[in-house]
């Protein structure tokens, strides 16, 4: 869909998902601010930083803004995560960001594209795999226990997470397993932004042995056709260099990349 304005998806991104705010707040997490960020505490196993811009601080007003943060979190003993973006303002962050002591994760490709095309398709699993809406914890444990085993890490706080999405407001999160012969091989959900056109992708981790099947578009599809039923009309993923391929084949285009920087506090010996 060479026809997409990619400016104008950027610009309604940035606009309508930035900060990313968890809205209703789950029961247990904080959300508060410090100048132009949004500090979120007690959802995922660390703190989250997210802003809509840095309201130009650049320099040691910068450096001052990034070690309240440091200094924040190795008070409470957590780690912490500041989502970068390739199109922000200013390009030294990411240098700031690492003299302070954040370390850079995998970058991914922010991707967006239109609800209605793929809404207007049949999910088609593969052969013996069906999609199932979850929402029972016991789901979320199958769920993190195959992630744990693609990422080759421990992800059983995620379960966590999700169960208190759920809990605040079921409706405004999704979640699908692909499941074969009863076990979990892939897992994926979809966000409804409230007040906004976007519904968000997150998720689609799959097993070794069922990759490139078509699992991972049969969950995309599947989830694009519940968003245009709540009257979304883009999709947005922060897509990874395996996923980033198949989802411009979708339709879904590139509009700027993202990259963690995560702190995490040193342990005293």
């Amino acid at each position: 869909m060479t026809d997409l304005d990619e400016g104008a998806l950027l610009a309604a991104y940035d606009r309508q998902l930035r900060p990313e705010v968890p809205d209703p707040v789950p029961a247990g997490v904080t959300v508060e601010r410090d100048g132009p960020l949004v500090r979120i505490r007690g959802l995922d196993k660390g703190g989250f930083l997210t802003y809509a811009d840095l309201g130009g601080l650049t320099g040691a007003d910068l450096d001052a803004l990034i070690r309240r943060q440091v200094e924040f979190f190795t008070a409470l003993g957590e780690s912490v995560e500041w989502k970068t973006y390739g199109h922000d303002e200013p390009a030294e962050l990411p240098d700031r960001l690492r003299a302070a002591g954040f370390e850079p994760e995998e970058r991914e490709t922010v991707v967006i594209g239109p609800v209605a095309p793929l809404a207007a398709t049949l999910p088609v699993p593969p052969d013996g795999v069906t999609l199932r809406e979850v929402t029972d914890r016991a789901d979320l444990d199958r769920i993190v226990a195959m992630e744990s085993e693609v990422w080759g890490i421990d992800r059983t706080w995620q379960a966590a997470a999700l169960e208190k999405e759920i809990a605040a407001d079921p409706t405004a999160i999704t979640i699908v397993v692909a499941e074969a012969d009863g076990e979990v091989v892939s897992a994926a959900w979809v966000r409804y932004i409230r007040g906004t056109s976007f519904a968000t992708l997150w998720g689609g981790a799959t097993l070794a042995a069922w990759r490139g099947r078509g699992i991972y578009r049969a969950l995309v599809t599947h989830r694009a056709r519940l968003a245009g039923a709540r009257g979304y009309t883009l999709l947005q993923v922060d897509a990874s260099d395996d996923s980033r391929p198949i989802l411009e084949r979708l339709g879904l285009v590139a509009v700027t990349t993202t990259t963690p920087y995560v702190f995490t506090p040193k342990v005293a010996a």
